[in-house]
């Protein structure tokens, strides 16, 4: 991790104060903070694998979510959801608002959140400790972090040291579609960096995560996320969009064993009331 810069500081401590006002944010300020907030200066310069997403990566990744119901899993202060928004679809298409909700385990990222998405409701928890429910989401968005990071569970079909396969396995476990920005070794194929698609297909650990949970990874749009490197907040693996129907057959036979039901708080120690989520 390199150390901020005096400008790069100079800003942190800008957002931190726009975080700490009373009021509501305007959405110039809140798109101050998510570009400006460092997440080393929280999470310490071991942050785990936890990098925030560049906006505009985010905001790229947005042409695969679909549906009104959101999770966003390991959410950070909230780069991915944000993007998320369909507020001008709202406005001028009539299209229903979309619903989100947040899930982080870091109490000072969930209060930074909790102003830049004051609309979600943010679940302070380990991502991990939900009690999952079948499709209660029409699409999952993760931008988890990378590796071994440290992580209290595992996921029943996948036992390997992967933390991004994991949460996509977890995923699986709410939502209909996921959408996701993990390594590039992580994925079968490899768009990033190169002039076109290269098969990636030799990776054993990979091979195990299909056997196990049913997932097969596919790629975006042609996204590129190697445009956006200079956005990083600090030095970034190579990653790829790898999208996951968990509507699929296979999928669904892997995980038939177990279904129990999904119970959110009406109210969260940080966040305010929601009513519970509609069931289909």
């Amino acid at each position: 991790m390199r150390k901020l810069s005096k400008a790069a500081a100079a800003a942190h401590v800008e957002a931190c104060r726009l975080t700490d006002l009373a009021r509501e944010l305007s959405e110039a300020e809140k798109q101050f903070v998510l570009d400006n907030f460092h997440e080393s200066t929280v999470l310490g310069h071991a942050t785990g694998g936890v990098f925030f997403t560049p906006s505009a990566l985010a905001r790229a990744m947005t042409i695969h979510v679909v549906g009104t119901r959101i999770i966003d899993l390991g959410a950070g202060i909230g780069h991915l959801a944000f993007a998320c928004r369909n507020m001008l679809d709202h406005r001028h298409n009539g299209e229903p608002v979309r619903e989100f909700v947040c899930v982080e385990k870091n109490p000072e990222l969930v209060r930074v959140g909790m102003k830049v998405v004051p609309e979600a409701l943010w679940v302070c928890q380990d991502m991990f400790a939900l009690a999952p429910r079948r499709f209660r989401f029409d699409t999952a968005i993760a931008n988890p972090p990378y590796g071994r990071a440290p992580r209290s569970d595992t996921r029943p079909g996948y036992s390997g040291g992967r933390f991004e396969y994991h949460a996509i396995a977890l995923a699986a476990q709410f939502a209909r579609h996921g959408v996701f920005l993990i390594p590039q070794t992580s994925t079968p194929f490899c768009r990033s960096g190169h002039d076109h698609f290269v098969a990636n297909t030799e990776d054993a650990e990979y091979s195990r995560f299909v056997a196990g949970t049913g997932i097969a990874l596919m790629p975006s749009c042609g996204i590129d996320t190697s445009q956006y490197d200079r956005s990083w907040h600090h030095r970034p693996v190579r990653t790829e969009v790898a999208l996951a129907d968990f509507t699929d057959p296979t999928v669904l036979r892997a995980h038939r064993r177990s279904s129990p039901v999904l119970s959110f708080p009406h109210r969260t120690a940080l966040g305010r009331a929601r009513p519970h989520w509609r069931t289909r």
